[in-house]
Order: C-alpha cells, then sequence, then structure tokens
C-alpha cells in the first residue's frame, strides 16, 4: 500500500522489542504499527458507543425479546 510516511520516536528498547514483536508474527513494523493504531482507534470508537448505547438503555431499561424482534422484521 504505497501512503504518506509518519515518523515516531522510540527509545532503542522500544524499538528493538515492536520490531521483534512484529517479526515473530511474519510482518514488518510499519505494517504492525499500522494496525496497532488502527485497532486502538476502532476500539476506542466501539467502547464510546457503547457508553451512548448504555447510557440510553439505563435512561429508558426496555427489552425485546427475540422472537418480537423476528415477529417485527422477519
Amino acid at each position: 500500500m504505497a501512503g504518506s510516511t509518519m515518523t515516531i520516536r522510540l527509545g532503542q528498547e522500544e524499538k528493538v522489542l515492536i520490531s521483534d514483536y512484529a517479526a515473530a508474527f511474519g510482518i514488518s513494523t510499519s505494517e504492525f504499527m499500522r494496525k496497532a493504531a488502527l485497532e486502538r482507534i476502532e476500539d476506542e470508537l466501539d467502547l464510546r458507543a457503547w457508553e451512548v448505547a448504555k447510557a440510553e438503555f439505563d435512561a429508558d431499561p426496555v427489552t425485546i425479546s427475540a422472537a418480537e424482534i423476528a415477529r417485527k422484521y422477519l
């Protein structure tokens, strides 16, 4: 994948740890860092969506059974 470059600063030990970890899984350090960053963002977005849904449920705790959903939409 062609793209732009991003530079991060790491201590030597951090660099070795990350490089070795990526190599153990057969991917480049760049691919590992890209995946790790994107997964972290996805996790944070999922958590925020859950918090919103939980707050909505707490405000109006109505549940619908699977059978009721099936009757309504199937």
